[in-house]
């Protein structure tokens, strides 16, 4: 079994083929067979996960393992403590309220040059903003920054459970070490809950 982690760039597709001609996984991942779990929007970047275990692709995108992502998003404007309660309580977004997350602003953070800048205005401030989420809604984290009146410019994930992107730079991966992989399976392994009522002999 193969298990790796990539630094997808900005602009590039979360799978293997694009009728559309642009790019995608097939042009950065040399290693045959493996595929993404979940993905990370188009105008995203950061940690992707690929795997040939089926078993453990499909149990890491199921959302009853609520498997926890952390993103680190640039936002127009800075977020006052009000705005990043909101986001740790849940949001609405079309009717239905988010999981709660776990935010924080952040200091000095220092990422590659993007192929596309921001758009930056001078009048306005931008801050980084620390978001753990464990849902996988469309474009989550944006809509949810968007909702609170602060919204996404940038989006990097940075880790997904406890494997971190590290020093990874954009369109290169690494497999996983061994250590790696047992703490992946063991964030997959299904929480049983069901107890045997106790009987005497």
């Amino acid at each position: 079994m193969r298990y790796l982690l990539l630094n997808k760039p900005f602009e590039v597709l979360t799978q293997f083929t694009d009728e559309a001609g642009r790019q995608t996984l097939k042009d950065y991942v040399t290693v045959p067979g493996v595929y993404p779990v979940g993905r990370l929007d188009y105008d995203s970047e950061g940690l992707v996960l690929l795997t040939d275990d089926k078993q453990l692709q499909h149990r890491l995108s199921d959302p009853k393992f609520k498997v926890e992502k952390t993103y680190w998003v640039q936002v127009e404007g800075i977020p006052t403590e009000e705005a990043l309660e909101q986001l740790d309580r849940g949001v609405v977004l079309q009717g239905k309220k988010t999981s709660p997350a776990k935010t924080r602003l952040l200091e000095d953070v220092h990422f590659w040059e993007r192929s596309k800048p921001i758009r930056f205005r001078a009048n306005i401030p931008t801050s980084w903003v620390e978001v753990k989420i464990s849902q996988g809604m469309n474009r989550q984290v944006r809509k949810m920054t968007a909702a609170v009146g602060y919204p996404t410019l940038r989006l990097v994930r940075v880790a997904i459970g406890p494997l971190e992107l590290g020093e990874l730079q954009p369109g290169e991966f690494r497999e996983l070490t061994v250590e790696e992989v047992k703490v992946l399976k063991g964030l997959a392994k299904p929480v049983n809950t069901f107890q045997r009522p106790y009987k005497k002999r």
